[in-house]
């Protein structure tokens, strides 16, 4: 087994401040949370919660929160993210992959390497030929129903 690298974690939909799952998997489990967007992406509505689709080049942008576990809490988030996405490595069933990829402080523009949960390539598919985007790439500020949070 491969042990994955500590990365922060960008988070765009439920997991964002003031969103239903943010309190339940990230309170007390964090050093810092500070907005930031990840570039050469697009934001799908999926059935409650959202998907980053990634695009050639620098099309699109998707704006959230790169958050920093605490060092004696990241296995167990790391464990706990990504059942809530339902991702496990290899599976062709996942509905998100989890990938490294470049994200910019939005204080500063700094490149980090974070991980972040975008939709699996048939998903991707699927959003593309009939899914709705999400206009300025911030499921934050769409109008929804509330939401209950996401249990393990």
């Amino acid at each position: 087994m491969t042990l994955s690298p500590r990365l922060p974690f960008f988070v765009y939909g439920t997991l964002r401040p003031g969103e239903p799952n943010h309190d339940h998997f990230l309170r007390g489990r964090t050093l810092t949370e500070e907005p930031a967007r990840l570039v050469g992406a697009v934001l799908y509505d999926g059935p409650g919660y959202p998907y980053a689709v990634e695009e050639r080049g620098d099309r699109g942008t998707v704006h959230g929160e790169l958050v920093t576990a605490r060092a004696e809490e990241y296995p167990a988030l790391l464990a706990a993210l990504d059942r809530l996405e339902e991702f496990a490595p290899g599976d062709p069933r996942n509905l998100y992959e989890r990938v490294a990829r470049e994200v910019l402080r939005a204080s500063d523009g700094t490149a980090v390497q974070a991980w972040v949960y975008v939709a699996a390539p048939s998903v991707a598919a699927r959003l593309r030929a009939d899914g709705r985007l999400i206009a300025g790439g911030d499921w934050a500020t769409t109008s929804r129903p509330p939401r209950a949070p996401h249990t393990l």
